[in-house]
């Protein structure tokens, strides 16, 4: 390999690694330089291109954009990079396993034909996640406080795939 002049050597030192918010998404690091008031939604989205999230709202409202934070649900669509800082994030793009196995949720969305028009769907299965791993056993009320809109109507679809998933995480086969 050339050897740089002696007089260009004393002269090339080499940059700081810039300082930024360091988070993990789907088990894996990055450093966001940025600003920090940028949207997790747009970081997701426009930086990282996993566009599963989507913009249905921007306040919150419907759950499209929803991910896991810390293993609890978020809405990406009110969440910064600085409020993200150090957390472990999820999103529908990292819910299978290393293998490709699908999650028994995305399973069951299949199985139960779930998505109309799918544009919701990424936030309806983050918080179904969500609340299996808190509610193992759901019952209607607990499914129906999701809060996740579907414009489609899918509801009735969306309540079998989550009480299928819960039976087949419990290990009760279909």
């Amino acid at each position: 390999m050339p050897q740089l002049p002696q007089n260009l050597q004393a002269r090339i030192t080499p940059e700081p690694i810039p300082k930024g918010i360091e988070v993990s998404i789907n088990g894996k690091f990055f450093r966001h330089t940025g600003d920090p008031a940028l949207p997790l939604l747009w970081y997701l989205r426009d930086v990282l291109r996993l566009t599963g999230c989507k913009c249905g709202c921007g306040d919150a409202s419907c759950g499209a954009c929803s991910v896991l934070v810390g293993g609890k649900l978020k809405r990406a669509c009110t969440l910064t990079m600085a409020d993200v800082a150090a957390r472990a994030i999820t999103t529908v793009e990292g819910l299978a396993g290393p293998d490709g196995a699908l999650h028994p949720v995305q399973q069951a969305w299949i199985a139960e034909d779930a998505i109309l028009c799918g544009y919701c769907q990424a936030g309806q299965i983050m918080a179904a996640v969500d609340l299996l791993a808190r509610k193992p056993n759901p019952n209607d009320a607990d499914i129906d406080g999701i809060g996740n809109l579907c414009r489609c109507g899918s509801y009735p679809r969306i309540r079998r795939a989550i009480l299928r998933a819960a039976r087949a995480m419990q290990g009760k086969a279909e």
